[in-house]
């Protein structure tokens, strides 16, 4: 269902209710972002993807605060009617202080709508510290930064017992704490589905099955665009590298053989103009 009016996290809920599918895509820029609302898409997220997939770093880790602000004015002026959510980068939610000033900064320099908070139930007071001072939060569950920093590699969550049993320890609090909706990464179908199921806020899943109430992806990543990482959840609908670098090598074998720019793109000056022109020209090098 296309997006006609502002995406708001009333609305998200009533949509869990109706049995209607959530939508989220990322953005980092101004014309990614007018597109996905264009498309009707429920939620923009502004995520710390940017370091790697923006900006060719090796890791997210080192994006900063201010980079996420910068990032998010920029796609709050393409957003519409898409709900904005900006994550809290790495080290920006030590304490529960820290997490609520962070947040603070993301919504009212960087015109985000929400939060996006990475973590797990030892997280869950930072969490109801924003959400105690009027900031919505987007809860993230099972791949996560710490989890990665931590061991190194990026591993599937919930695949035993004890594994689901963290998860869904870190689903409890984060919806205790009073998230809004959580974000369900790479665990299994089945887990994807029990914790949806036993939810009345929505969960949106990125490797964790058909069964939850949205789904979302990278943009850069199902178009194309970043072929770094091909996980086993990614779709790419359209392969813009390939057309995007087709384009570009046209326009410079163009230049280079002399057939652009051609008449159609070039401007012209009347003849009468031309000559007074070189009139005056001739005049200032006698």
């Amino acid at each position: 269902m296309s997006v006609n009016r502002k995406v708001t996290p009333s609305l998200l809920l009533r949509k869990k209710r109706r049995g209607e599918k959530i939508t989220l895509l990322t953005a980092y820029d101004y014309p990614i972002a007018r597109f996905i609302n264009q498309a009707g898409v429920d939620i923009i997220l502004v995520s710390d993807a940017v370091g790697t997939v923006g900006n060719g770093r090796p890791e997210a880790v080192s994006v900063s605060v201010d980079e996420m602000i910068y990032h998010t004015q920029a796609v709050r002026n393409g957003a519409g009617n898409s709900m904005v959510v900006t994550t809290l980068p790495f080290g920006s939610y030590e304490t529960n202080e820290q997490a609520v000033e962070t947040a603070v900064r993301l919504m009212k320099e960087g015109g985000a709508d929400a939060v996006h908070f990475e973590g797990t139930s030892a997280q869950g007071p930072s969490v109801k510290a924003i959400v105690g001072a009027g900031i919505p939060v987007l809860g993230h569950i099972g791949i996560i930064k710490q989890k990665i920093v931590r061991s190194g590699a990026f591993r599937i969550q919930g695949r035993t017992a004890d594994s689901a049993q963290r998860i869904l320890a870190d689903v409890v609090a984060f919806a205790n704490a009073g998230a809004f909706a959580l974000i369900l990464e790479c665990i299994p179908t089945r887990l994807g589905e029990i914790v949806t199921q036993s939810l009345d806020i929505p969960t949106i899943g990125i490797g964790a099955g058909p069964r939850c109430d949205g789904q979302a992806l990278v943009t850069q990543d199902m178009l194309g665009l970043y072929k770094e990482l091909t996980p086993r959840f990614l779709k790419v609908y359209l392969d813009l590298n390939e057309i995007i670098v087709a384009g570009l090598t046209q326009f410079r074998t163009e230049v280079e053989q002399g057939e652009f720019p051609g008449p159609e793109h070039s401007y012209a000056i009347e003849e009468q103009e031309l000559d007074k022109l070189l009139a005056q020209f001739q005049s200032n090098v006698t």
